[in-house]
């Protein structure tokens, strides 16, 4: 029977086809950014170097990990579109580490360079800059924060009131619960590992606990502090379930390698994350954009995060033109497009259920 369910898990992934964490003190320097080789070399000469017409913009990303290094992209890339040479961005990511001390020292640098605006990637950054920023009244525009509200960003999504928006990456729940049942039809139980300290886990948690009540399902949570606990959480998780599923928790996603290994030693599904759909062990992911570093993910439902990022990218451009924050609704993205890789499917003798039958399809390393 677990077999079964282990090989149903390798199947799909649908993918929000709108939008697809480098380590402490260490900045990424892109094209066409500031280039400073620590945290506390955040372009302190910026203020007196830069064109009165040039905008700096400083980006926290609060560690580096695939989903949240493609919100980069696609917020560079929109900035980059808008403004060309006349944009100066200053990139600084946290550690795996001390990710939230880094996250307000660099908040508490840009501000006390007065940077144009302040574009925070994940929540604690997020959180964060507008601690700095708040004082100052520069605005901050946020990527990939699942539950404003819940924070404190924004009074409302509809109408924000602060002078902070931005863009959420909420999953589809309902979606994530209908394929795991159609890829595991007596699924009773599934398993979930969350930051207790993550408001945005908690909030997703609950959406996933009511989707799931639909199909008579059962979600068997396990809360966790930090990174350390998750080996032995897995584990014990792994005991009670019929297969495991995941959201967008900052401390499980970049540890989703100590999950699996808990997941394959248990003989369980592993869980639902978008990554290579070209690797041999995983049949579906994003389009695209690949981490082959965490190819055993096998199915998922999630979103394009550069895209997410270039929708960030185009409020943050609007705003630099003068568009109030506090006036201008928190967007999300909703489009979904399946990819399935044929070969492994073929390899496992199986095939789509009929609701998902005109997917698009790829093959391994092609």
């Amino acid at each position: 029977m677990k077999n079964a369910m282990k090989i149903a898990s390798v199947l799909l992934a649908l993918v929000f086809a709108m939008l697809s964490f480098a380590a402490c003190g260490k900045t990424e320097t892109p094209n066409n950014t500031t280039d400073s080789s620590a945290a506390s070399s955040a372009d302190t000469s910026a203020s007196a170097e830069t064109p009165a017409a040039v905008k700096k913009v400083g980006i926290i990303q609060y560690i580096s990990h695939p989903s949240l290094d493609n919100c980069y992209t696609g917020v560079e890339a929109a900035l980059k579109e808008r403004f060309g040479d006349n944009v100066v961005i200053n990139r600084q990511i946290g550690s795996d580490t001390s990710a939230d001390t880094d996250c307000g020292t660099y908040a508490s640098q840009f501000a006390a360079q007065n940077y144009d605006m302040i574009v925070a990637i994940a929540t604690p950054a997020a959180s964060s800059a507008v601690a700095a920023a708040e004082d100052k009244d520069i605005p901050v525009v946020f990527c990939a924060v699942s539950d404003p509200m819940s924070i404190g960003l924004v009074e409302s999504m509809e109408k924000p009131g602060f002078n902070c928006s931005g863009t959420s990456d909420v999953l589809d729940m309902a979606a994530q619960v209908k394929l795991i049942r159609a890829m595991q039809p007596d699924v009773k139980k599934i398993g979930v590992l969350y930051t207790t300290s993550e408001a945005n886990s908690i909030t997703q948690l609950g959406l996933l606990e009511e989707a799931a009540k639909a199909y008579g399902i059962e979600i068997i949570a396990s809360g966790i502090q930090n990174d350390a606990d998750i080996p032995a959480a897995a584990t014990a998780l792994a005991a009670k379930v019929d297969c495991f599923n995941n959201f967008t928790d900052n401390n499980v996603v970049n540890n989703l390698s100590t999950l699996l290994h808990a997941t394959d030693a248990a003989n369980i599904p592993s869980p639902s994350l978008p990554f290579s759909v070209k690797d041999a062990r995983s049949v579906s992911s994003p389009r695209a954009y690949e981490d082959r570093r965490l190819a055993e993910a096998k199915r998922s439902v999630t979103i394009d995060y550069v895209a997410l990022g270039k929708v960030t990218g185009n409020m943050a451009a609007d705003a630099l033109e003068g568009a109030k924050l506090a006036d201008m609704a928190v967007k999300t993205i909703s489009d979904a497009t399946p990819v399935v890789n044929t070969d492994v499917l073929a390899a496992f003798g199986m095939t789509l259920p009929a609701d998902y039958a005109d997917i698009e399809t790829v093959t391994t390393n092609k």
